[in-house]
């Protein structure tokens, strides 16, 4: 249900770095550059089926989803009741009540499919960097210190992020969809 394991292609950070794309820390950055950036728009960002989705009752006529862009809709329940007739602005992931409002107080459960097959081009680009970034990083000692004696060593500290990550993230946040 997680989605695809990686938003890029392993194959591609191989040809930036030149390593075989089975290399286990090349994969090992792009797994993390994957999990920030999903941590950042707060959803998978690639394709899941079958996901079941609890949500809360708003007593408005918009419910949003955890996740953008709905790829389809299978049933809503509230309260176990199934609903029929509910409408979603699919790119941005909220749910439209047929009736007027989403009960407040109810449960609300959500069967549906969503996320990108394939993943956007910038969001691959961006993940791409952030690994290529991250697979560099050197936790080397930064300072060493005996008695009068005094050892610095050059260390990359953090992994900052670009202007292409940030326009990345920001047209893929949550309840956003994918307004790129």
């Amino acid at each position: 249900m997680a989605g695809a394991e990686f938003l890029a292609e392993p194959a591609e950070l191989a040809t930036f770095l030149g390593l075989p794309a089975d290399d286990v820390r090349l994969l090992a950055a792009l797994r993390a550059a994957t999990r920030r950036f999903r941590g950042a728009v707060r959803h998978p960002v690639s394709l899941v089926t079958g996901n079941t989705v609890y949500l809360d009752g708003s007593g408005r006529a918009e419910l949003h989803l955890p996740a953008a862009p709905v790829v389809q809709l299978h049933s809503v329940h509230v309260d176990g009741v199934e609903l029929t007739g509910v409408r979603a602005k699919r790119r941005a992931g909220v749910l439209l009540h047929p009736s007027g409002c989403w009960p407040a107080w109810s449960e609300v459960t959500v069967l549906l499919d969503h996320g990108h097959d394939p993943v956007p081009d910038e969001v691959a680009e961006a993940v791409i960097d952030q690994a290529r970034a991250i697979y560099r990083l050197d936790p080397a000692i930064q300072q060493i210190t005996t008695g009068t004696e005094s050892v610095s060593f050059a260390a990359t500290a953090a992994v900052g992020v670009t202007s292409q990550w940030q326009a990345a993230v920001e047209a893929h946040r949550l309840n956003r969809g994918d307004d790129a």
